[in-house]
């Protein structure tokens, strides 16, 4: 693997200009790919994070970022639900093991609900994944209060 640090935010938005902004500050190297990866250097040090599941190019842009050396590769969503992402590789006849390889969702379950926030949440669990932490892309349905236990 590539010692250098790079990300991709594919689709612009305000959570690709945070995360971006961000990433920068913790040293990767960064790159906004739209509509799509054509003329973005990737190599086994890049993580790519889609920004966006409801663009139609969503189907494309996976497979050609599942055909690249990229150390990670991830879709922003909600994990309540499958996500757009897995029909439109399955339309584009992509092998059931390269569709578990992308990852959904992309960051510590922190509760963000604003740009700032999910940017802050991808990029920890990037961090977190990078180093072999478990701070996770797992989210488990809450449990009960703790004030409320016995």
């Amino acid at each position: 693997m590539s010692d250098a640090r790079s990300l991709v935010a594919v689709f612009d938005s305000p959570v690709a200009g945070h995360l971006l902004e961000f990433a920068a500050t913790l040293g990767y190297r960064t790159a906004l790919a739209d509509p799509g990866l054509d003329g973005v250097d990737i190599d086994a040090g890049t993580d790519i994070v889609v920004c966006d599941h409801d663009r139609p190019e969503l189907g494309p842009v996976l497979r050609d970022a599942l055909a690249s050396p990229a150390r990670w590769i991830g879709v922003m969503g909600t994990p309540r639900h499958e996500g757009p992402h897995v029909e439109a590789l399955q339309r584009l006849g992509v092998s059931a093991a390269d569709i578990a390889r992308v990852h959904r969702p992309v960051g510590l379950n922190i509760g963000s609900r604003t740009p700032p926030e999910i940017a802050l949440a991808t990029l920890a669990g990037l961090v977190a994944d990078r180093n072999g932490r478990p701070g996770g892309f797992a989210f488990q349905p809450p449990g009960p209060d703790p004030a409320t236990r016995p």
